[in-house]
């Protein structure tokens, strides 16, 4: 006695050949939790070939669920399934119906499409991603122009401005991410000063070291590091607040109500980023100066005391005011890239994620290039 007699309402089939008639016989019930075994029995299908009609005897079935239908329909596909004719047999209430339904809605992903390589394909692969860019270049510059005219609408009237929000964001976007800026800008600034400290005492002036790591952290490193943790956390955290609200008709039930989603969603955002990113800035400085500090102490033996006045005395104020110059605009930056890419999300999960990821990507390209732009403006100023 085998076990499908044991237990009749297994799930199991077997096949037999009738001429060029192959003809399936499924057992038992087709659910979701007993059809797991079947698999053995449904590869074996998939590899049967040399027959022109396959007969489905639905009579043997018990209970079939949709999971069931898709199973048994699945490897009907396949080989020589795929062109021959299928019948039914048998009398069964939902089987034939349920299978039917099952292998219609089965489709098949077909042949990638080919890639045109020659000239005039690559050429319009290039004019098409030319004109993504402009149209995303367009659409940032755009949304900036609704941000400024929004915000200038409500410094006019205080009565509009978003207190609590702003305070919540401010400490959302500058106080919980303290820390970290603070421990990534210590090891930043230490190992500046460790590899200043290799390479200047190689040539014997490694007490330069203080103006390399005073030089590199105000200037560059502090407020690299914190524009790009913002862009990290504030860009996705805000392109994730604001899409999942798109998704849920937030935004657009606010519309309705007559509150405008640029005064409501996006300037609170854009003004405590744009607050709080200096001063992120100024504890990213202290806290790379004192890991400089430190190493410059361990490695090669300047007191801290030493060190501090010989940052005043060879270190100008200008470097200082330089790092901090440019953390406004990239708080500014990088709430509008997020804040833009939230509202573009569409109803699904799948446009959420793929503009988390871009915000993100976007808000880090952006904070590069202005650094880049910063650069090059100073050094024409003699800054």
């Amino acid at each position: 006695m085998n076990a499908d007699t044991l237990h009749p309402d297994r799930a199991s089939l077997s096949m037999r050949r009738d001429g060029a008639q192959l003809v399936l016989e499924p057992r038992g019930d087709w659910l979701v939790d007993t059809i797991a075994r079947l698999e053995p029995s449904l590869h074996q299908l998939e590899r049967e070939s040399g027959f022109s009609v396959l007969t489905i005897d639905v009579s043997g079935i018990g209970r079939i669920d949709t999971a069931g239908a898709y199973l048994l329909g699945r490897p009907l596909k396949h080989a020589g399934a795929a062109d021959a004719a299928i019948k039914f047999a048998g009398e069964h209430p939902t089987a034939e119906r349920l299978i039917t339904e099952m292998r219609a809605r089965q489709i098949d992903g077909g042949p990638e499409p080919d890639i045109d390589r020659s000239l005039a394909g690559v050429m319009a692969r290039i004019g098409r991603a030319a004109d993504s860019i402009w149209r995303e270049t367009y659409d940032s510059f755009a949304f900036l122009g609704r941000t400024t005219t929004t915000g200038a609408a409500v410094a006019l009237r205080p009565a509009r401005w978003r207190v609590t929000s702003m305070v919540y964001l401010m400490e959302t976007v500058g106080v919980n991410a303290l820390p970290i800026i603070a421990v990534l800008s210590f090891f930043i600034g230490a190992v500046v000063a460790y590899m200043g400290a290799n390479l200047l005492d190689f040539i014997g002036f490694s007490v330069f070291t203080v103006e390399l790591v005073g030089i590199a952290v105000l200037r560059e490193f502090a407020v690299l590091i914190t524009a790009i943790l913002l862009a990290g956390r504030s860009a996705s955290a805000f392109t994730a607040a604001i899409g999942s609200m798109k998704m849920q008709q937030e935004v657009d039930a606010m519309k309705v109500m007559g509150l405008d989603p640029y005064e409501v969603l996006v300037l609170p955002r854009v003004f405590a980023c744009a607050i709080m990113a200096p001063l992120l800035t100024l504890a990213a400085m202290l806290s790379g100066i004192f890991g400089g500090m430190l190493v410059a102490w361990a490695s090669l033996g300047i007191s801290p005391t030493f060190f501090i006045v010989r940052l005043q005395d060879t270190v100008p104020i200008d470097h200082l005011w330089v790092g901090l110059s440019k953390a406004p605009v990239f708080g500014l930056v990088i709430a509008i890239i997020g804040c833009r890419h939230g509202l573009k999300v569409g109803g699904d999960v799948e446009s959420l994620g793929s503009s988390v990821t871009t915000a993100v990507v976007q808000a880090i390209f952006a904070v590069i290039l202005i650094d880049a732009l910063f650069a090059m403006l100073y050094l024409e100023m003699g800054i």
